[in-house]
């Protein structure tokens, strides 16, 4: 399945992308999925199709500088920004969904970004999917200092991301491809990497605040974003992390990422059973 690429205005005006796999079957969800740094949602086109074949409605937005979005290219002034635009997307995912259940799903920084939404008093998914959330990262303190300050200052320089594409996956033509994407951004500005920065800590210090049913997947050999990143997350009452041990940082784009994505599916189609059955024993039981 290919997906249709649409363009959809954000509330200032900025054009946003979007690519839409719709369910096979009558959809029993509705899901906005967004993606990594420098990366878009055109890169999920196996793994949103496999979610689609089991009936869920995927729609991948692009963040805004990123992709086939508007924007600056690796750059946004504010996280809020972006929590906006993902507030905009889930609304209209919301509409379509016509009283079915809304899942958000993010990788990685737009993991960070799903799980700063769903801390957030902004209306809610009604599950909430993580792949290797960028939390935390390895940079030494003293670069970190560094950045935010040159972040503070000139917010506007340039700087190489410098990924090494081998790190995403261990077939090798997932880091070649990823290189010649066209619509990758090689380069993010200090004024990202400050904001970036400091939702890692809101974020990881406000996960008392998530109370959305959570699954986190993360791979056990992932060096960019390493599993200890997410390991906070275990502990918050509703979320059920997994580890798949010799994976990396794209688990959806390894060789078993199609056992992923499968496995994110059946989670999310138990969660949608006992939210029914749920509906319908407290109806009874409100009818007795």
């Amino acid at each position: 399945m290919t997906s249709a690429i649409e363009s959809v205005p954000a509330a200032d005006g900025l054009q946003l992308q979007e690519r839409h796999w719709p369910a096979v079957g009558e959809a029993h969800g509705f899901m906005l999925l967004t993606h990594g740094l420098g990366e878009h949602t055109g890169r999920y086109e196996r793994a949103a199709s496999i979610f689609a074949a089991t009936g869920l409605d995927v729609v991948g937005l692009d963040l805004r500088g990123f992709g086939g979005s508007g924007g600056r290219r690796g750059h946004v002034d504010s996280l809020d920004r972006w929590l906006d635009d993902l507030a905009e997307r889930l609304a209209a995912r919301r509409l379509a969904a016509e009283g079915r259940p809304v899942i958000l799903f993010g990788h990685s920084v737009g993991g960070l970004v799903a799980l700063s939404y769903a801390e957030s008093d902004r209306p809610q998914p009604d599950l909430l999917v993580l792949s290797s959330p960028a939390l935390a990262d390895d940079l030494p303190g003293w670069k970190k200092t560094v950045v935010q300050a040159i972040g503070r200052v000139a917010p506007s320089m340039t700087f190489a991301n410098g990924l090494d594409g081998s790190l995403l996956s261990r077939d090798p033509a997932v880091g070649v491809d990823y290189v010649a994407d066209p619509l990758n951004v090689h380069s993010s500005t200090a004024g990202l990497a400050r904001v970036l920065l400091a939702a890692q800590g809101t974020a990881t210090a406000n996960v008392t605040h998530l109370h959305v049913p959570t699954l986190v997947v993360h791979g056990g050999d992932d060096r960019l974003i390493p599993p200890a990143c997410s390991e906070v997350l275990a502990t918050v009452p509703g979320v059920e992390r997994r580890v798949y041990p010799s994976l990396r940082h794209e688990m959806l784009n390894e060789p078993e990422g199609p056992q992923v994505a499968a496995d994110i599916a059946v989670w999310i189609g138990a969660q949608l059973e006992d939210r029914t059955t749920e509906r319908v024993d407290g109806g009874g039981a409100s009818a007795s």
